[in-house]
């Protein structure tokens, strides 16, 4: 991606191309959406250090190719109406459909567990039968489902419509890995570092609105976001559609579900999972600890959230520039793991001391916390693409994402149970769980790649002996 401009002089200048694969038609669509972003930009622009180059404290915003475009307004759409939900879906059930709290847990529990099943299956039909249309299946399907949230008066009802909108989610996130690793250039892991920027700002969005339907608290407004979460996925599938579509790699021979006998990669998801924790840190942990163990203000939990939001949307590509390979991503892993150890152990200090060092102590902890989570971020987007096979790439990454979907399921309650119930020394060991996994991360790479290395010289030494 191309860097243009200063920070504080030019701001983002636009560039005149479209969504098809060659760059030379006009009136894109999802160039209207970008220029929000471009627009984003340049707010945060007349704010910056005039002599700042862009390329060190923003990422592009605007991709070079037409499909990256729009790959990247599809994601910047859904994550929109996924932050609508992320943020009050959970008061929706409670407030407007009148759930309890544990009923709303349960329903949310066994959908994520349903929502781990459908990963896998879904990417290996993505890589046999096309990425582009099994995205957007899933993205119709997700609408379907939210759009039944505002029928979903009882528990059943309910549970079917969260089974089928997580499931959705999920199978969506394999599904897409296919069309970022065709259209993601030379570097498809920086394109989905890119991608994850334009999430955290999507959901920010999303949040912000959100708000103001927490804030009217009627019937009405609840079911006016789910309406406006439901339109954002279907407006999101249309978008998809410009995308030149993605022909299926051919199968090779051997087993079909190659991806669950890699032990090497299986293993690096289950550290990767362990890792994945550390999302819920500053929005399960802190806000926990800060309320009941800090005299910290409280005002301080968005403020920790909006800083680690900042911080990603502006270095998560530079972050990932360096991290080029899969030793790399394993060194990153281990420098992640210490960072997140060094956070853990400025949260647990933030408790019995006077409020503005608690402040301090906080806002310090999730600076470095996101610094790891950036390291973390770009470890996993490059081992997960470079071991997979190119054939197998959506039944990989449909693997790969079972490690954050256990870590999204169990994570708030180990952080409950050690962090907050514990209590200080909980942070302690939680900190030495992230250092500890992000030290055998290296050796977890090593062991994939011998085995990727074998497996590139066994069809050559076949060939040999044929001739």
């Amino acid at each position: 991606m191309r860097v243009i401009g200063h920070c504080g002089r030019t701001g983002y200048r636009p560039q005149s191309r479209h969504c098809g694969a060659d760059g030379r038609s006009r009136g894109c669509p999802a160039k209207a959406t970008l220029l929000i972003l471009q627009a984003t930009h340049n707010k945060l622009a007349r704010h910056s250090i005039p002599t700042c180059d862009v390329e060190f404290c923003m990422p592009r915003l605007i991709p070079d190719t037409g499909p990256q475009r729009v790959l990247a307004t599809v994601n910047f759409v859904y994550t929109i109406g996924y932050g609508l939900y992320l943020t009050a879906g959970v008061l929706y059930f409670t407030q407007a459909v009148h759930l309890s709290a544990d009923k709303v847990g349960l329903g949310l529990g066994i959908a994520g567990i349903v929502a781990l099943t459908l990963g896998v299956t879904v990417g290996h039909l993505a890589d046999r039968y096309g990425a582009r249309g099994v995205y957007t299946a899933t993205l119709a399907v997700q609408a379907l489902a939210t759009a039944g949230f505002v029928l979903a008066d009882s528990f059943g009802p309910f549970v079917l419509a969260v089974c089928a909108a997580a499931g959705a989610r999920t199978a969506g996130v394999a599904a897409r890995s296919p069309l970022i690793r065709h259209y993601g250039g030379d570097r498809p892991q920086e394109f989905r570092a890119f991608l994850r920027a334009v999430t955290n700002l999507g959901i920010s969005l999303g949040a912000v609105l959100a708000g103001w339907v927490v804030q009217v608290g009627t019937l009405t407004a609840y079911q006016l976001m789910v309406i406006g979460n439901a339109v954002a996925f279907v407006v999101a599938a249309v978008i998809l559609l410009l995308l030149p579509p993605v022909a299926p790699v051919p199968a090779v021979a051997g087993p079909r579900w190659t991806a669950l006998r890699d032990r090497p990669y299986l293993l690096l998801t289950a550290l990767d999972g362990m890792m994945a924790v550390q999302f819920k840190v500053l929005t399960v942990g802190i806000p926990l600890w800060l309320v009941g163990a800090t005299t910290a203000p409280h005002w301080l939990i968005s403020g920790t959230i909006l800083t680690s939001t900042f911080i990603v949307i502006a270095f998560q590509v530079r972050a990932s520039r360096s991290i080029d390979s899969p030793a790399a991503g394993g060194n990153a892993y281990r420098r992640a793991g210490m960072a997140f150890l060094l956070s853990c152990a400025l949260i647990s200090s933030a408790a019995g001391i006077p409020g503005w060092a608690a402040a301090a102590l906080l806002l310090t902890a999730a600076v470095i916390h996101t610094i790891g989570e950036l390291w973390y971020s770009a470890a996993g987007f490059e081992v997960s693409f470079a071991l997979a096979p190119r054939h197998a790439t959506g039944q990989y990454l449909g693997v790969f994402g079972l490690g954050a979907g256990l870590a999204d399921a169990l994570g708030p309650a180990l952080l409950i149970s050690l962090c907050i119930t514990w209590g200080r020394p909980g942070w302690y060991v939680v900190g030495a769980l992230f250092a500890l996994t992000g030290l055998a991360a290296p050796f977890a790479v090593r062991w994939a790649q011998s085995r990727q290395d074998a497996g590139q010289t066994q069809p050559e030494a076949a060939e040999n002996a044929k001739a």
